[in-house]
């Protein structure tokens, strides 16, 4: 009869703990989401930005045409990575899916880096008015991205170190609750 108490109690227990720690899970998961989602929205808006800066670029006569087509890829790239079908069976992107954004968008920022510095080659751009607008625009989007994803990265801190911690960790593995990729830095912005 104890032993049937006793074993009545810890199951109670093991289930308690592991509700709790579902629902601590979703909460943050569903953060992380949303942070995520932002930082999308940001880099969306870069890359709407960057076919303008383009563009004023050749109306001063820019012919570029190498750093154009690296830019026209790279931007591609970011936006197929971006736009593609959610994988994840809650309908959202899976972190292998994030992870491939992250990697995109890292190599988008470069390829922006090299049209900035094409008015180091061509004086002109500098009193080019459009280009001197967009790149302003450009400038305060790069900024809200970075404020996306050091937001994002703490929500992805606070997800993780809840993952990981004990009961959740039983609860996250026996559920599909993945480990959420941090936005990192490329290895060349790192030199």
């Amino acid at each position: 009869m104890k032993r049937g108490i006793l074993l009545t109690i810890a199951l109670f227990a093991v289930f308690g703990l592991s509700g709790c720690s579902y629902n601590d899970l979703t909460a943050k998961q569903q953060g992380v989401k949303g942070k995520w989602a932002n930082v999308e929205s940001a880099m969306q808006r870069r890359a709407d930005l960057i076919p303008n800066l383009v563009k004023a670029a050749q109306m001063s006569a820019i012919q570029e045409q190498e750093v154009f087509g690296q830019i026209a890829d790279a931007r591609s790239r970011l936006l197929n990575a971006t736009q593609a079908a959610p994988q994840g069976a809650d309908g959202d992107k899976t972190p292998e899916q994030k992870q491939a954004v992250i990697e995109a968008n890292n190599s988008f920022g470069g390829t922006i880096g090299r049209l900035l510095s094409l008015q180091e080659n061509y004086p002109v751009l500098r009193s080019n008015e459009a280009f001197m607008n967009v790149q302003n625009e450009l400038s305060g989007t790069e900024n809200r991205i970075n404020v996306a994803r050091l937001d994002y990265n703490d929500g992805v801190t606070g997800y993780n170190t809840a993952r990981n911690s004990f009961p959740a960790v039983l609860t996250a593995g026996l559920l599909g609750f993945k480990e959420e990729p941090f936005f990192k830095a490329d290895d060349s912005a790192k030199q």
